[in-house]
Formats: C-alpha cells, structure tokens, sequence
C-alpha cells in the first residue's frame, strides 16, 4: 500500500476516535469522497492497524444506529428555518 494512502488512512481514523465525526464530515474536511474515507476507514484500517480498527467499528456502529435521528433532526430544522422565513 502506498505511503500516502496509509497516512490518509491513519489521520482520518484518528481524527473520527477523536470527534465521533461522520464518515460525511470526515470527507468534507479532508476533500475526498465519502466512499474513500469509507473504505479507509472500514477495510484499509484492518491491515494498517488491528486496533484502531476495532475502535474505529464501534464509532461506524454508533454513528449509523444514529443516523435516523440525525435525518429527523435536520428536517425538523429545515422546516423551522423555512417557517421562519415566511414570517
């Protein structure tokens, strides 16, 4: 694997242990693909470093049994934010 590739690998998990981010978030702040950090974080991260990975498992978990509320959350706020604006 190339020495940059794992680097990216490395900083994005990092970064997702330290803030819980999402993996959408993630992608956004380092200027790639959610489907890149995605496949670092979830199958890349297994051969650079076993134990990262196996807390890097546990945060996609929580983040995706919580994405059904953060959908809902943004809804509701977009909707406030519209009815402000009619007013």
């Amino acid at each position: 694997m190339n020495y940059n590739i794992k680097e990216r690998v490395l900083i994005e998990a990092k970064h997702i242990i330290k803030t819980h981010d999402t993996v959408r978030k993630t992608a956004r702040i380092y200027g790639v693909s959610k489907s890149t950090v995605h496949h670092d974080v979830a199958y890349k991260l297994r051969y650079i470093d076993a134990c990262l990975f196996k807390e890097m498992q546990k945060i996609l978990q929580e983040n995706f049994e919580e994405k059904h509320i953060r959908g809902g959350l943004a809804t509701k706020e977009r909707y406030m934010q519209e009815k402000e604006n009619a007013i």
